[in-house]
């Protein structure tokens, strides 16, 4: 079985993640199978494969449908004798579907990984539902149920969760947080990991923070966030500027293997207003650091309110700071929320759990 995996994505992050975890059980478990992760050329995810044992290649993607990477993406498929795609993304559903009209291809998988609504716009909805197509995994049940609306055949739709690998787990980072931060012993920090995207939504973060500390006077916390700047960054240091926090409040930028970093961390936050379900709650809960986050997309099918973590609504600042307020003042609540979180994660939160579901899906798509 030759699985040829197509993505867009050039920064990294959870959708990455997804596909190096999938591929690597999937070569440890059934070695029959073979994998090529095809990326964007020059991203941060083609410089970590440079670095990896995976069997990749690139494509050039200067525009979003560079007729240069449907050309390659042809050819791939014919070189490697593909027997199914694997599409990871909304650019390369697009990218996949345009190249049907050049030449024939093998079935497609698409995963869904966000919550965004598809779009009710005639193009939209003819790539979502097109017949090469034959399964959408979806990463949560929020995922499949806003899919269920703009899809016409819903036996196609099927939840299949990104587990995270429970053999990979570290606590070696090229720093210390405390160090580098000058932050002081017996202080507490606050964790948050995610690239300045606006599913992240880092501005009622900020916001969470500004009332933590200015409002309800917490003054021995630190705040770090970890993830790759944008556009959206300069916004976020004008808002700690603007709040009188920055010195309490520090930004990292992309760091690999950033979950490493999670043990020095007392409470990771997650503001998020549209979330698949983020492999950073699997990745705290292995390493056993309670959860404020907001209720968004499938995070309430792994967080459950009051026993295992804590939930708030999405853009509700007052109430994720009320949260971590709770989470900061009472430590063994947070080691016992941490400590469900990680028993839960067996099995059916695991990278390997994921990998024989979706090998199942693969062998019954070629079976028809």
């Amino acid at each position: 079985m030759n699985i040829l995996h197509l993505s867009a994505v050039k920064n990294w992050g959870g959708g990455g993640n997804h596909i190096e975890n999938l591929c690597y059980e999937l070569y440890r478990s059934n070695p029959e199978v073979k994998n090529i992760i095809v990326v964007a050329k020059g991203g941060q995810f083609h410089e970590r494969l440079k670095n990896g044992n995976f069997e990749y290649d690139t494509v050039p993607l200067s525009m979003n449908l560079d007729p240069r990477a449907l050309l390659k993406f042809i050819r791939l498929c014919r070189k490697h004798q593909i027997d199914l795609v694997h599409l990871h993304g909304s650019t390369s559903l697009s990218l996949a579907v345009i190249a049907t009209k050049l030449s024939s291809l093998p079935p497609f998988i698409f995963s869904k990984k966000t919550t965004f609504p598809i779009k009710e716009r005639k193009q939209t909805l003819y790539k979502y539902n097109h017949r090469q197509i034959k399964k959408i995994l979806c990463v949560s049940d929020g995922a499949k149920k806003v899919a269920e609306k703009a899809i016409d055949d819903k036996s196609k739709l099927k939840t299949i969760y990104h587990g995270t690998r429970i053999d990979n787990k570290s606590t070696e980072t090229p720093f210390l947080l405390r160090k580098k931060f000058n932050i002081p012993d017996g202080s507490r920090i606050v964790g948050h990991i995610g690239n300045h995207i606006r599913a992240k939504d880092l501005e009622t973060w900020i916001s969470a923070i500004d009332h933590l500390v200015n409002k309800l006077n917490y003054q021995n916390i630190f705040f770090v966030q970890i993830g790759t700047f944008s556009k959206q960054t300069s916004l976020l240091f004008e808002m700690l500027k603007a709040n009188n926090l920055e010195e309490r409040v520090f930004f990292t930028g992309y760091v690999p293997n950033a979950s490493n970093l999670l043990p020095q961390m007392d409470t990771l936050s997650i503001s998020s207003q549209s979330e698949g379900l983020p492999q950073v709650i699997y990745e705290a809960a292995w390493h056993k650091v309670p959860v404020a986050s907001t209720d968004v997309g499938g995070i309430p099918e792994f967080i459950s309110h009051n026993e295992n973590g804590l939930l708030s609504p999405k853009k509700d600042a007052v109430k994720l700071a009320e949260n971590l307020a709770v989470l900061l003042a009472n430590p063994d609540l947070g080691k016992t929320f941490a400590s469900r979180s990680h028993e839960k994660l067996q099995p059916q939160f695991t990278a390997a759990f994921m990998a024989r579901q979706t090998l199942e899906v693969y062998r019954e798509v070629l079976n028809k």
